[in-house]
C-alpha cells in the first residue's frame, strides 16, 4: 500500500501525542493543556507534580528540553509556558523560566530568564530580538499565510 500523504498519519501522530501527554501528566505530574502540541522527541523533567506547565495552544518542537531541577541547589523550580507559543527545536527552557503568551523561543536557544508577552528571543543565552509580535494557534505569525498565497499565487 503506497502513502498518497503524510496527512493520512496525522490520526496515528495525533494519539501518541495524547497518550505522551497523559503518561508524562501521570508519571511526572508535568501539565499540559490538550490543545498543545508536542514533539515525540521533546525532552520534560519536572521534578516533582506541577514542575512543568504547558499552555493552550502551544506548540513544542523536536528535540527540546524543558528541565525545572536545578542541580546546583537540589530543588524544584516550576517552569511555565503560556498560551499561543511556539518553543523551536533544540531549545532549552532552564529551571523557574516563565514564558508569557504569545512568545516565539527561536531554534536552538537557550532560556534561562523570564520571557515578556509578545516577543521573539534567539540565542544562547535567549534575548529578545523583535517586540510587539502578533501570532496565532502554534505561536505562528500573523500574515504567514498571506505571504504562502503570494509565492504559490493560491
Amino acid at each position: 500500500m503506497a502513502l498518497g500523504s503524510l496527512n493520512q498519519l496525522r490520526p496515528l501522530r495525533l494519539f501518541l501525542t495524547g497518550l505522551r501527554r497523559r503518561w508524562l501528566e501521570w508519571r511526572d505530574g508535568i501539565r499540559i493543556h490538550p490543545t498543545a502540541s508536542i514533539s515525540l522527541s521533546s525532552r520534560f523533567i519536572g521534578g516533582q507534580p506541577g514542575g512543568i506547565t504547558v499552555g493552550a495552544d502551544t506548540l513544542v518542537a523536536f528535540k527540546t528540553l524543558l528541565d525545572a531541577r536545578d542541580l546546583a541547589t537540589g530543588t524544584v523550580k516550576p517552569i511555565r509556558i503560556g498560551e499561543r507559543c511556539f518553543i523551536g527545536g533544540g531549545s532549552t527552557i532552564l529551571p523557574g523560566v516563565t514564558i508569557a503568551d504569545e512568545v516565539i523561543v527561536a531554534a536552538g536557544a537557550v532560556v534561562f530568564d523570564d520571557v515578556p508577552a509578545r516577543c521573539i528571543v534567539a540565542g544562547n543565552p535567549a534575548r529578545i530580538v523583535r517586540h510587539d509580535i502578533k501570532v496565532g494557534r502554534f505561536g505562528r505569525l500573523d500574515g504567514a499565510n498571506d505571504n504562502t498565497r503570494r509565492m504559490y499565487k493560491l
